[in-house]
């Protein structure tokens, strides 16, 4: 096999190793307690690792309403977002360490802008685009975390 051969070889395999470990993340129920005390749950799957983070939704072409993706961080920072690679459009909520949510942004898909947190915070939700308002979910309601 010649250099050029093993190259697109290597490459390939690559590609396969990485779509085959993009979505196994872990599941979890999260409640949301509005502010007049109703609460509703979204099905999350839960980002802890740099690489977990760092892939998010890149590449999803469909999340359905009421399912999430939760980035859970070991420290109260201000966090960024941007959407590259990641065809659908998002809302993402800046969560604090005791599971307020302080902040709520609309994303645009494939957009490099960063979308920054401006207070620290610890967690970061992103549903589908709208799903936050059409569940009258808003800064300061709570999130019971895992």
């Amino acid at each position: 096999m010649n250099r050029k051969s093993l190259y697109g070889f290597i490459l390939s395999l690559m590609i396969i190793c990485s779509a085959c470990t993009g979505y196994s993340l872990e599941k979890k129920d999260i409640r949301i307690t509005r502010k007049d005390g109703s609460s509703i749950v979204v099905k999350t799957e839960l980002a802890r690792t740099e690489a977990e983070q760092q892939k998010g939704y890149m590449g999803r072409k469909h999340i359905p309403g009421g399912t999430g993706m939760l980035f859970i961080f070991d420290r109260d920072q201000i966090l960024s977002f941007w959407m590259k690679n990641t065809p659908t459009a998002l809302s993402i909520a800046y969560i604090d360490s005791r599971g307020i949510i302080r902040e709520i942004y609309d994303m645009t898909p494939f957009s490099l802008a960063s979308v920054k947190s401006t207070v620290s915070v610890r967690y970061a939700l992103e549903v589908p685009q709208g799903w936050f308002a059409e569940n009258n979910i808003e800064a300061g309601c709570t999130l019971s975390l895992p």
